[in-house]
């Protein structure tokens, strides 16, 4: 390698994802990182008196030049040298790293892709967000000023207890903005998160141990709700009266189709036209919880996508204002839902519900599995195959969905026709 110049730090392009390294042929472990967003970092790796492989920051590109990092980097080999550790010091410069400032830490490492998730690949940006809604709304409040290398699993089982019990709870705040819940579930999903970033601190070399190894995790109770024949008649009827009164139709058509597919909430919200596949009756997801996915979905379903208003936007349910989705379908759904008092139904359970009719239908567990997403054990989604026997499953099951959700909506044009068969025979 030949020595670092600036020509060679300008040239240093971008990789397609992660990060991409330049490594100065003189000066050993000093170099320049640069993110797929186009950042560029000057860096130093070496080894600590204990052995241990370290990297630290030197400073960003463009904020400093080549030839003060080089004497940074110069000044903190010879603190190596003699025995120091820099990555100790920078990291913390004002005392013992807390569990905010790891979380801090996090984030911005991951955002940068420099941390990798699921199947080595670095983190998605969905499941970053939810990372850093759990880090603002329950681990920082209950353990963020804790000094980690202090930190004992009680602590932590504590805090799991406390979000269970919903300590860290709170209301939305005007009329915008998510609530912040407890419960057995979001504390166990917390507790996955703050291991997880412990795990990532420890393989880096922030911390020297995880101290949420061996935390017991709550067990949450299963959410086995679905709606019932009767239900969905309801839930129909609701829509219907809903959409004379003039609800958001965007959000009604999501829910709508929520039901006749089984999709995530997310999965249906964000979906692009462009990933639909309207011969094969299918969509082609370009990545989801476990990678590209081909989905099944019934011709009902493909007609509902095919008749939403065309706008600018990629998506088939747009938002408002602005570039991104619809996001506003669970206040619609709450609203729906409290013209026929359920009180205990979410969007999870229309896939529940999906499911439910599919086995009452008579069909497999593995064409279900198949219809929801569900990775097959041993065989990744990407090859299961779209076969007459599939595309039946999911024509059959939306179409019965559907039958019973437009149940009040076909009496009521039976009612309307037969009014005007009156008439006429009146007239005549």
């Amino acid at each position: 390698m030949a020595k670092l110049t600036k020509k060679a730090v300008d040239d240093l392009k971008a990789p397609a994802s992660g990060q991409a390294f330049l490594w100065d042929g003189e000066l050993k472990g000093f170099g320049v990182r640069v993110t797929n967003a186009g950042a560029k970092t000057f860096i130093l790796q070496y080894r600590n008196a204990a052995g241990k492989s370290r990297r630290i920051n030197i400073g960003r590109y463009g904020v400093m030049t080549l030839d003060n990092a080089r004497a940074e980097a110069k000044i903190k080999l010879g603190a190596i040298a003699a025995g120091e550790d820099p990555a100790d010091i920078d990291d913390d410069p004002d005392g013992p790293m807390t569990v905010a400032a790891l979380c801090d830490w996090y984030l911005s490492e991951a955002e940068t892709g420099r941390l990798l998730g699921r199947r080595r690949r670095p983190i998605k940006a969905s499941s970053l967000a939810m990372d850093k809604s759990r880090i603002e709304a329950h681990i920082k409040p209950l353990l963020g000023k804790r000094v980690i290398s202090k930190l004992k699993l009680g602590d932590i089982e504590g805090a799991q207890a406390d979000i269970a019990a919903g300590k860290t709870s709170k209301p939305r705040k005007g009329s915008r903005g998510g609530v912040t819940t407890g419960g057995e579930g979001v504390a166990g999903r917390t507790m996955s998160t703050l291991h997880s970033i412990f795990e990532h601190a420890v393989r880096l070399g922030k911390i020297e141990s995880n101290p949420a190894k061996g935390v017991r995790k709550i067990a949450s109770t299963p959410r086995d709700r679905r709606l019932s024949r009767t239900e969905i008649e309801k839930l129909g009827k609701a829509m219907l009266a809903a959409e004379a009164e003039g609800e958001h139709p965007t959000g009604l058509a999501a829910i709508r189709f929520l039901l006749l597919t089984g999709f995530r909430r997310m999965e249906g919200l964000g979906l692009e036209r462009a990933w639909l596949d309207e011969e094969e009756g299918a969509i082609r997801f370009p990545d989801t919880k476990s990678g590209a996915q081909t989905r099944v979905i019934g011709r009902s379903a493909v007609d509902l996508l095919l008749a939403q208003p065309r706008t600018r936007s990629p998506f088939f349910f747009p938002a408002d204002w602005g570039d991104g989705h619809f996001i506003g379908v669970v206040r619609v759904f709450d609203r729906v839902c409290a013209r026929v008092g359920f009180a205990d139904v979410t969007l999870h359970t229309l896939r529940h519900t999906f499911a439910s009719v599919a086995a009452d239908l008579g069909f497999s567990e593995l064409t279900i599995a198949a219809l929801l997403g569900h990775a097959a054990r041993g065989v990744t989604q990407r090859y299961i195959h779209i076969d007459e026997a599939l595309k039946l499953a999911a024509d059959k099951v939306a179409d019965e969905i559907a039958a019973i959700l437009d149940q009040s909506r076909a009496e009521r044009r039976s009612r309307r026709s037969t009014r005007e068969d009156r008439a006429h025979a009146s007239a005549a």
